[in-house]
């Protein structure tokens, strides 16, 4: 079991800090100052830009929205907006630390050394460098659970708390495994919704994880099972959900995966 913990570490450093934002930032557009606003809107309009950079001497310095282009006569320069330093992030930041900002923040813009030159949006997550961190959080997620089940169910007490069926399904997909001559352990047959129910029916495993209710472990459990069902079947990552949630999610997540790589 340590070499597992030691081995779900190594995995997570892995998705944590080698994922990044430059495996998602798109061009940052940009506009000349002294542009009339009539002239951009429509280009912004044909390639459903939201908000492009404003150029000054060939740097940018700012941005601009299309909502305020529409309400202006004047030249781009007059509806700009600075950079909120909170709306600014380097392009090494990994993508893990990127999801809390977009919590607040419908879209960041990425530095390139001192240069805004990028852009990140919420819509961006439906990418396959975030659908590759959150399927890799889930399944780093499922493997402690495991080891968890295996360290406070020993032997095979975890087979009394489970389900008769639960049980059936997992002693069905062993046997076809030693049929094929690959099987290992019982156990290691189980769903992740089997998982699930044993670490709620344990509250000392309840309250080392941080899930301070049943309810609110059903929950989560729950919610985290059916991200990774829209992971894996590369449905729309929002469908029957919103980014917000999401982003809180992947947050839960993460805690409780830090909580139980804590756990000897």
């Amino acid at each position: 079991m340590k070499q597992l913990k030691s081995n779900t570490h190594s995995l997570r450093d892995l998705f944590e800090n080698s994922i990044t934002i430059a495996h998602l930032v798109e061009p940052l557009k940009t506009v000349n100052g002294a542009v009339a606003a009539a002239e951009v809107l429509p280009w912004m309009a044909l390639h459903d830009f939201d908000v492009v950079g404003v150029e000054r001497e060939g740097r940018v310095v700012g941005y601009v929205e299309k909502v305020a282009l529409a309400n202006t006569i004047e030249n781009c320069a007059a509806c700009q907006k600075s950079f909120a330093p909170d709306e600014l992030v380097a392009i090494s930041t990994p993508l893990l630390k990127l999801m809390p900002i977009l919590r607040h923040h419908q879209r960041v813009f990425v530095l390139t050394g001192n240069h805004v030159n990028g852009i990140v949006t919420r819509g961006d997550l439906q990418k396959a460098p975030v659908r590759m961190l959150l399927f890799g959080l889930v399944t780093l997620l499922e493997m402690n659970l495991l080891r968890l089940v295996r360290r406070y169910y020993p032997g095979d007490d975890w087979q009394q708390i489970l389900r008769s069926d639960r049980l059936e399904a997992a002693q069905k997909l062993w046997q076809e495994s030693l049929a094929r001559n690959e099987a290992t352990e019982l156990i290691d047959y189980l769903q992740f919704c089997d998982k699930r129910d044993l670490v709620i029916h344990h509250p000392e495993l309840m309250q080392l994880l941080g899930l301070t209710s049943k309810r609110g472990a059903e929950k989560f459990f729950k919610a985290t099972e059916k991200l990774r069902n829209r992971l894996a079947h590369a449905q729309d990552l929002t469908s029957g959900s919103s980014w917000l949630e999401v982003i809180n999610l992947a947050g839960t997540i993460e805690q409780v995966l830090i909580a139980s790589e804590s756990i000897e």
